[in-house]
Formats: C-alpha cells, structure tokens, sequence
C-alpha cells in the first residue's frame, strides 16, 4: 500500500521538473535516475556499517557520492555540473553491477537550472533504499503517471485486470514466465508475487528454497523494443525484490535472435497498433501478416511450451475481423491453444482509449483434451467506465475467474450460464471465419435465437452499395434535381433517422462521374467512415457520398428496412471496430458483407417494428418536456430591484496543471455545465496541487457558478447551484463563482432566476467581447435583480420543485423507456449486451 509520505515526495519531485520537463515520461526518467543515483550511495553507506567498503562510489567514482551533492559549501552550478557529469558516466562505473549501467545508460540532464536541480535533489534525499513492497508500490505509482503510449498502440494494463489474468493463469514456482511487450513489468510483477503468496507460511515466498527461489526470478523474462521501458522495467523489478531482473531490449517481430526460445506462461497486453505501412516480419511466423495485434499473438501462441499456457489482451479485431490474416490467425488458435476467451467492456482502458478488448486464454495441453471454447462476458470489471474509472460494485469478475477454473477442471460437465457458455471448436469453424465473438454462439437466450442469422453479404435478400463524390469543382455537377446524403443529413441521434430530404442536391452529370448510385426508397443508409454506424432510411430516392455503405432491400417478403435499421444500429460498436485505416478509418464493403443479423418472419419484424416506435414516441414526447422546460417566475412590480453585488461576493477560479500532484481536489469545469440546475459532484474530475487550496477557493453549499468564458460562446453566463460537496472542491478558470452573504436572498431562488429566459438571454447579451463574448465580476456585480420577500422567494421555489420533480419523472421514463427498446432488440438477439 502506497504511504501518503512516499506519495507526497513523487508528486512534489515531477512539481519542481514540471516547469524544465514538461514531458511526464521524461520526469519519471529523471526521477528514476535520481533514486537509483541515491540508493547505490545507500547501500554503500550501510556496507560501511557493517564493516565493509563502498563499492558503487569508489576509486575515481567516490567524487560523485551523494554527500559531495548535498555537501552544505556547493554552489549551485558545481552540483549541476557534478550531477550532470556522473549520470552520464555511471553506465562505465566498473563498481556497479551491469541492471545499474543499464539504467544510466545514455542518461542525461535536459535542463541547466541550478535552482531547480538543488531542490530536486533535496526532495530525492528523503527517500531511503528499501527493499520492500512499500517502494516497489511508491514505483508503480510513479509510473502510472505515463498513463498511455497511445502512438504506439499501448496502453498501461490496470492492475486489476493484469491480477485476474495471473489468478486465471496460476503460474508455479518451477514455470518460466515471459513478457515479450513487457512495458514497465507489470504483469512480470504479479506473476511474482502470485508465486510468492502460493509458496507462503507467515512471510511472502517463506516456503521457497533458496534454490527455488533464485530460479524463479531466473525464469522470468521480459522484452520490450524501447530502451526507455526496458530501463523503467529493470527498475520496477529491481524495487519488487529482483536483484538481477532479466529485462532486454528486443523487436519481438522482427528479429529472430530469440525465436527458439519458449516459455511456460506468457502473459502479455501487446500493441494494438501498427506503424504506417505496416510491420515488416521475418518469414518464422506461421501466420504471414502486417498488423502488430496478429503478429503479437502469432508469437506468443508459438512460444508456449508444450503445457504451456497464455493470457493476452487483444483488441476486438483480433475477435472478428475478416481479413485473411485475422482468420488464419483464430483458426490456428482454435485448433492448437485456444481454451477461453474474456469479453471485458469498452473504456477498461479509459481515459487513455476507449478500444473495446477481450483476454484469449491459451492452453496447449488443456487445448488438446477439450473439443471445445468458454466465452465468458464480463459487463462490470469493478469501475465505471467514464473518463475517471471510479470503483463500483458488483464486478464479475470473481465469477469468471470461477466460471474458467470450473471449465479448466472438467470441461465436460461444465454446464452454461447467463455469462459463460462453452462452444464446440467445430462450430466456430464452421463457416470459415472463426470468429470469437461470444455473443454469436449465446444459446441461454429466449426462443428467438432460433431466428436464421444472414449475412448482409446475402446477394438473395440485400445489396450494399457505395456511396461515391464527383469532381467539387466541376459546377455542373452539383445542385441537380437529385437528392445527395451527406453526414449532415444523418445527425448523431439514438433513433433511426427518417431521410425525406437532403441539404445538397446533384445533377445527372455529377451522379454519372462518381461510384454512387440512386437508392430507392426504403434503403437503409449506415455511415460507415470516420463517424461509423449512424443509420437512416431512405424516404425519398437519393444518392450518399463515400462516407456510406447502404444496405438495399432486395427481398421485401423477408426484411423490413425499418428493423434492418434497428439491427445495424446495434452493430455499431461492431462496425467501429472493425474499421481501419489512417485519420479516417472506414468499414469497407466486403468486412460490412461479413456482418449477420437475425431475420425473423417478416410478421415478427413488423410486430418488434411497432413496439420500439411506440417507445420512440414516448420518448420523444419526454424529450420534448425536458428540452423545453425553463423555470419562470412572473416579476412583480411590487418588488424592490437591486444589484446582485449588495447581497453576492464574487470570486474567478483558477486554472489548474492537472499533472503535478501533492494534494488532490474535485473540480467543476464548464463541461459540467449542463442544462439542470445543480452541478453534478458524484463524478468530476481531479486536480493535483503542489498545496493545499486557500479555504475561498472551495466551493459550499449554497454557491452559484457561471461560465464566464469559453469557445462556445453560447455556454457564456450559463449558470449551475452547487449542492452540499462531500469532499473538498473547486471551480474552473473559467467560472466565477457567486457566494450569497445576504440573509434576505435564498441563492436556490436566484439559481431558478438565472435558469430562466429572460436572465438567461440578458447574462448572455451584457457580457463582454468579440468573437468569444467574456462574463466579468464587474458585470455580474451590477446585474439587476428582482428582490421579493423572503416568504415569496420559499413560495416560488416550492412550486419550481414541484415542477422540477415532474421533468425528473421524464427523465426516467425516457431511461426507463430506453431499455425497453435496448431489451426488446437484444430479445431479437437472444443475448443481453
């Protein structure tokens, strides 16, 4: 467990680097450096208490000790220059061993400040070696600053995720365990200390020989191809109790060095993404391809033993892409290693990606008695899944764990449920695209999964056509009678837009120049290039640009277009991922042919039609209530007007770097603006601080914000209460904040009057600007306001309430009346997503 202290000197070291290294990799580089520079002077210190020499700061290295550094009569820029001449030397150091000229290897000071150096190295001087978990944990904090590589397809795996993989795996003592893209070692980690806890009495790993104890940490490897996460992974490991961690630098895909090599568990989260162009292989692998994901598992599931077992963490492409490289791939898993496969929800990785992923657990042994997959889905991981991944409860993911080492035991006996279900190899191989999808194989579901599942590739019932785009700069192709889709005739919406016209038109001469066709009426139009999976029907005939793929009703005896529309919009995560491509990813027209949905009788369809259209309307009419809903209050004459300023005090927030770190705080920034009255505290951000706020830059109960300015100049003056905070919190730069210190005034009374229009519209039309218009405490200061008596105000806030309670209702009822739609699809489906 990480202590606050320890916490504390990691945060306030990357505060004094902030301002020369602004870079987060390069501050955790530099503060690794820096432990190890001090810890190597530790532990000469302590072999000199007991009697023996320094060895690490000896003969022409002594000069560098850490006392020279700290030594009271230095100045300034002798410590730079000592400091700066000794990282850079130490990697030739003769009295280090070779993991510590490793780490100082082309280590370098990015900055020339005396002044910032000398209070960094004071901050590093609190820290102590120490072999223990406490540092090895304090290390892992730090580097979860790097938070995403997300360039290179890489993402920092959470821990629990990595925890249940090894519980999953269960590594032993005499296994050899690898990484080939280890990263910091944060799987190589928790594979040790599930051993450790394994062979444990009283203290971690006590049962262990000390032969046996020497070959574990001998048997587990990691490759990584940056130097910079080899050098952070040789130090998390070293901090974690290995004295020689076995950490190379190594292209896992290109180089051969290393290829005869196996490994009992190979436990990875390997890139997602590959460099332009592709990688370049050698020709060992079985699977011949390009993209890093295939080539990655390719490897691994080479590289196991031949009782081997893997975990590995792949994106969905992995799961159902068609191309060939992706099929080849999932057959030869099925038949040679695959034993299970973890769907986990999209955002496991936010903030960093969004990237919905699985865990494809192999088996080599397993994989041979067992003529059949477990799939096993996993809807809650133990976080939300927003931006800020706060814990929650009712994580399935102990019941998985417990589904997989049921299935792993006795594979025979082992009887389906809700979550896992075991599926026959035969069966995922039976149309040749053995796709991992667990969803496609869900039997538990109700009796429409007995409805045919067709291919959208079925030329007997569907067409899909191409939209396409003549020459923009030829005139006589545009503005024609015939009716042309663009993006903006499809707007982001939940229901199934109704295309009656277009905003651009085309002649005959530009439809005749481009690949697009004219549609006809009750062609389901699906975007299917950089916004994918927004889906309208054709109610008039027209044409699409080339950012659609339109799905044509060949058969109308068999597909109704307004349920095809239904079932595409379900697909739209799915079509998402299976898009590629550089700056705008795209589904192309045989991956969407690959795509199947249920067709139930056409009377079935035409029933399940009605039913969701009839909840449409529901929520369309509870939209319209909360959409147009405003708080009025009828002026009276009879009450006195005053300027806000006689009974408010104003303060501007404060902008924030949300990466320095000491002291944490919740945050209300404009984009928790939204149209209710009262500011959202259940999931704001954070923001770190070198100290604690002054107790005026909290907001209380009570206090009105504004956004005082912003890029959308709409957002200007818009207003929110905020309610009783259950933990400190502050406000955004871009707000002022109101605080009420007149007992005449009940703020809830004035939030209700700034909700409504006639303030609303006047805030917007005194502030201040030109192209972003500016809300000022001079401004707000002078506003004029109504001031009824006190019994008046409690009068018009009740009945507000009252009025407020009935739009709530609304709300639930089209939360209510959303799920009804989302069951009444998945019902189709025979599964729940």
């Amino acid at each position: 467990m990480l202590d606050a202290d320890t916490k504390r000197r990691i945060d306030t070291c990357r505060d004094i680097l902030v301002g020369k290294v602004p870079d987060p990799k390069s501050q955790v580089e530099q503060i690794t450096i820096a432990l190890i520079y001090k810890f190597m002077d530790d532990m000469d210190a302590e072999a000199e208490e007991l009697g023996g020499a320094r060895s690490f700061f000896a003969g022409d290295f002594a000069k560098y000790g850490w006392a020279k550094l700290m030594a009271p009569n230095m100045g300034g820029f002798d410590v730079l220059a000592l400091y700066s001449e000794a990282i850079q030397k130490m990697n030739e150091n003769p009295g280090i061993p070779a993991l510590f000229r490793d780490i100082f290897k082309n280590a370098y000071l990015p900055y020339r400040d005396p002044e910032t150096l000398r209070s960094f190295l004071k901050e590093i001087d609190g820290f102590t070696y120490d072999h223990s978990e406490r540092l090895g944990d304090a290390f892992e904090y730090l580097l979860s600053v790097l938070g995403s590589q997300g360039d290179a397809g890489q993402f920092r795996t959470p821990r629990h995720i990595i925890d249940f993989m090894v519980e999953v795996i269960d590594p032993k003592k005499n296994e050899s365990v690898l990484d080939p893209a280890c990263g910091t070692a944060g799987f190589l980690i928790s594979a040790w200390k599930h051993i450790l806890k394994q062979n444990t009495k009283e203290r971690p790993g006590d049962l262990l020989t000390p032969e046996e104890r020497s070959n574990l940490v001998a048997n587990i490897h990691g490759y990584d191809i940056s130097p910079d996460m080899v050098r952070l992974s040789l130090v998390n490991l070293y901090l974690h109790g290995f004295t020689d961690p076995h950490i190379v630098e190594y292209d896992t895909l290109t180089s051969e060095e290393r290829w005869n090599e196996t490994a009992d568990i190979i436990l990875a989260n390997p890139p997602f993404m590959s460099p332009k162009g592709g990688i370049k292989p050698h020709k060992r692998f079985s699977v011949q391809a390009t993209r890093s994901e295939v080539l990655f598992v390719d490897y691994m599931a080479e590289h196991l033993s031949p009782r081997g077992r893997a975990a590995i963490i792949v994106p969905e492409g992995i799961i159902f892409q068609s191309g060939t490289a992706y099929k080849a791939l999932r057959e030869m898993l099925v038949k040679s290693s695959l034993v299970a496969v973890v769907s986990l929800p999209a955002g496991v990785f936010n903030p960093y990606s969004g990237v919905k992923t699985s865990i494809l657990f192999l088996d080599k042994r397993l994989a041979r008695a067992c003529d059949s997959v477990l799939f096993v889905k996993v809807e809650n991981d133990g976080f939300n899944l927003g931006a800020q991944r706060r814990a929650v409860a009712g994580s399935d993911l102990s019941e998985a764990w417990r589904h997989l080492r049921e299935f792993f035991a006795n594979a025979e006996t082992f009887e389906n449920t809700a979550m896992a279900q075991k599926v026959a190899r035969e069966k995922i191989g039976g149309n040749g695209e053995w796709n991992l999808s667990g969803d496609r194989y869900r039997e538990n579901g109700t009796p429409h999964t007995e409805f045919d599942m067709v291919s959208l590739g079925n030329t007997e019932v569907f067409q899909i056509e191409s939209g396409g785009t003549p020459k923009s700069t030829e005139e006589e192709y545009w503005d024609g009678g015939i009716h042309w889709a663009t993006l903006v005739d499809l707007p982001p919406s939940d229901f199934i837009s109704e295309i009656t016209r277009t905003q651009r038109t085309i002649s005959g001469a530009g439809l005749a120049n481009s690949s697009a066709k004219v549609l006809p009426v009750g062609t389901v139009v699906v975007s299917s290039r950089a916004t994918i999976g927004r889906v309208g029907i054709a109610r008039v005939p027209l044409a699409t640009n080339q950012g659609f793929k339109n799905i044509v009703i060949r058969d109308n005896e068999r597909a109704l277009p307004e349920f095809v529309a239904y079932m595409m919009k379900r697909l739209g995560p799915r079509m998402e991922a299976m898009a590629t491509g550089g700056t705008f990813k795209e589904i192309s027209k045989s991956s969407m042919a690959t795509l199947e949905i249920p067709l139930p009788p056409i009377a079935t369809q035409e029933e399940i039609v009605a039913e969701i259209e009839s909840y449409e309307k529901i929520i369309d009419g509870a939209r319209q209530v909360v959409a147009n809903y405003c708080p009025h209050i009828a002026i009276s004459p009879s009450w006195s007007t005053i300027d806000l300023g006689e009974i408010c005090s104003f303060k501007n927030g404060l902008n924030f770097d949300k990466t320095s770190s000491a002291y944490s705080v919740k945050i209300i920034g404009v984009s928790d603006f939204k149209a209710n009255i009262c500011a959202p505290m259940d999931d704001l951000d954070e923001v770190h601080l070198g100290a604690p706020l002054a107790e005026d830059y909290l907001v209380r109960d009570g206090d009105i914000l504004f956004v005082r300015s912003n890029g959308n100049p709409a957002l200007v003056g818009r207003s929110i209460i905020v309610p009783t905070p259950n933990e400190p919190t502050t406000f955004s730069g871009f707000t002022i904040r109101a605080r009420f210190k007149d007992a005449r005034a009940i703020p809830l009374f004035f939030a209700y009057l700034f909700k409504s229009r006639v303030f609303s519209e006047m805030i917007k039309t005194v502030s201040q600007g030109a192209s972003i218009r500016n809300l000022s405490q001079g401004i707000l200061n002078a506003l004029k306001v109504p001031l009824p008596p006190i019994e008046v105000q409690s009068a018009i806030v009740a009945e507000i309430e009252t009025e407020q309670a009935l739009v709530n209702g609304n709300r639930q009822l089209i939360d209510r009346f959303e799920a009804k739609i989302k069951a009444t699809i998945n019902r189709v489906w025979g599964s729940a997503e």
